[in-house]
């Protein structure tokens, strides 16, 4: 990409990039990002958030595909990437379910490829009990936690099998945080 070429902004949110024994530097993550010809690239927190700068053109699905075929081939595993636009962010925040929940819950959004049908909503909230409630909008699973039992770290496994695909979550206050980050960079 060209330094005057019209570009957009992005979030990569990586699933899984630092479990299981393997550990990724921020900066090599970055340099990573770099290669690919992105711009603006930076890391929030060390749990695989990535925010960068591609052609304003960019689909997101391929710009998914793209990093997950550069990590892979530079880390040696598969690392699920979910691009997000700072617009879906902003609504994501926006339009969170639960907006009155009591201060003492913890509320985590998860991320996946594509929009959840009606089936796959149904199963999600079939999860829900009186410590937890699970719910889905668009491409994207809320995971409401009252309290943490066992029972409750037992659900994110059910999650991921009730969508038969890539999940990754992250506490809705980073997911506000980043939102923030892209809103004041004008994009």
């Amino acid at each position: 990409m060209s330094p005057r070429a019209a570009a957009a902004r992005y979030v990569a949110f990586l699933r899984a990039i630092n479990v299981g024994g393997h550990t990724v530097k921020m900066d090599r993550l970055r340099g990573e990002f770099e290669a690919l010809r992105f711009r603006d690239v930076a890391t929030f927190i060390a749990s695989g958030n990535v925010l960068f700068s591609a052609g304003a053109t960019a689909d997101p699905a391929t710009l998914e595909s793209t990093i997950e075929r550069r990590l892979h081939k530079a880390l040696g595993y598969e690392v699920a990437t979910f691009v997000r636009s700072p617009e879906e962010l902003a609504a994501l925040v926006r339009d969170e379910p639960w907006p009155d929940r009591d201060p003492g819950t913890t509320l985590w959004t998860g991320f996946v490829k594509s929009a959840i049908d009606a089936d796959v909503r149904d199963r999600l909230r079939a999860l829900c009990s009186e410590v937890e409630d699970v719910d889905a909008r668009g491409r994207h699973v809320y995971w409401l936690r009252r309290r943490l039992e066992m029972a409750v770290l037992r659900t994110g496994a059910k999650i991921d099998k009730a969508l038969g695909g890539p999940v990754t979550f992250r506490n809705v206050t980073t997911v506000r945080k980043l939102a923030a980050m892209m809103s004041d960079r004008g994009t």
